[in-house]
């Protein structure tokens, strides 16, 4: 099965299950994209994000809030994929901060960070009056975000326990 044959057999299935990722060019998975606890995607958060740092990194203030919302990519029980908002202003607007998002390296380019954060973005979005997000992306990420209509702000910056970033923001229109 080709990739665009995968991905025009994904188009028919709705959000939050999504079926037929192509892996090794013969084995079909399923992933689903799906809200989730904190303690379902910290050690994927810690091992993408926060590798050879202590555990207790990967938590971040504001985990534990009541209006924060944790999303997880789930193939066969393992989390693959993994994001979070929380919900603190930009530039003195209310806004959702998209912290956290790590994917498995060998789920990367695969489509699952993408549903995921299609879905994340939608959930959030049936639920909240808030239509701003934004995140502090690392460098090698600024394309994955741009093709999903987030746009950088300023200029790179670094973060020294995660390397060069950039702030990036979406608007979303009400509809």
């Amino acid at each position: 099965m080709t990739r665009a044959m995968v991905r025009r057999r994904l188009a028919g299935i709705a959000h939050g299950l999504r079926g037929a990722i192509e892996v090794a060019g013969e084995v079909e998975m399923r992933v689903v994209v799906r809200r989730a606890r904190l303690d379902e995607i910290i050690d994927l958060r810690h091992a993408v994000l926060r590798a050879g740092l202590p555990r207790e990194e990967a938590i971040f203030e504001g985990d534990e809030a009541a209006e924060t919302r944790h999303f997880a990519a789930v193939d066969g029980g393992e989390v693959v994929a993994c994001l979070t908002f929380h919900c603190n202003p930009y530039e003195g607007s209310p806004a959702w901060q998209l912290r956290g998002m790590a994917v498995a390296a060998r789920r990367r380019a695969t489509g699952a960070g993408r549903d995921l954060l299609t879905y994340a973005e939608a959930d959030v979005l049936r639920e909240s009056p808030i239509r701003l997000f934004w995140c502090n992306a690392r460098t090698p990420a600024l394309g994955f975000y741009r093709k999903l209509g987030w746009a950088p702000v300023g200029e790179q910056f670094e973060i020294p326990t995660a390397g060069p970033h950039f702030r990036m923001m979406k608007r979303v229109p009400l509809s």
